[in-house]
């Protein structure tokens, strides 16, 4: 899938590699059907992981996403873009030389990185011509407890500078996404509120109406 032919938006699943493999995957399978947009694997990797164990579980997780046309994207480890089909990467910060990334890849990918209230990480994004930021946390987070919250402040400042499609993430159900309704974003990315779900495919289903009641 080229990126110039997809609409970035929606429900943004974020996989945690640590799961039980099959649990992993049944439950990805099941946010698929619920309509999940996109899907990245976050670097949480099992310390006995080597790079043919990462390299096996990421095509495992292609074969699935490729069947319902969904891009699947990488956390920071880019390299994993050279030996295999995922179709971007997410950067939790500015690389030192992106340049020379893109480069080393040689071919087209999509690129999203996460922000806080730093500004200079859009002006960053905007310059580099990147498809998508996410700001982490608007909420509390047990996943997400590394992330400062997020001013909406900051967001409105944001989409002052760049029309880059945003997503949200960080603490958000579907429940409390009313409170960020006069926020101008395309999207929400999500780990725990899927994950966890008994269903994943309701618990999908539940944001992507959420979603649509604000019109996004």
């Amino acid at each position: 899938m080229m990126k110039n032919k997809m609409t970035i938006g929606g429900v943004y699943l974020v996989l945690n590699p640590s799961m039980n493999k099959p649990t992993l995957l049944r439950k990805l399978k099941e946010a698929l059907e619920g309509g999940v947009r996109m899907v990245q694997v976050w670097n949480n990797w099992p310390g006995s992981f080597s790079l043919s164990a990462k390299q096996d579980l990421i095509q495992a997780i292609l074969h699935i996403t490729s069947a319902y046309k969904v891009p699947l994207l990488i956390n920071e480890e880019w390299e994993l873009l050279k030996d295999t089909e995922l179709a971007g990467v997410h950067f939790d910060k500015i690389p030192e030389d992106y340049e020379a990334i893109k480069y080393r890849i040689k071919r087209d990918f999509i690129c999203g990185i996460t922000c806080s209230n730093d500004l200079e990480v859009i002006h960053w994004a905007e310059q580099n011509q990147l498809d998508y930021i996410s700001f982490c946390a608007m909420f509390p987070s047990s996943s997400a407890d590394s992330c400062e919250i997020v001013r909406s402040e900051t967001v409105k400042q944001a989409r002052e500078i760049t029309q880059i499609p945003f997503f949200l993430s960080g603490g958000i159900t579907p429940e409390n996404m009313v409170g960020l309704q006069e926020l101008d974003f395309s999207g929400v990315a999500v780990i725990s509120g899927i994950l966890n779900a008994a269903s994943p495919k309701k618990s999908t289903f539940a944001y992507t109406n959420a979603l649509n009641q604000l019109n996004i």
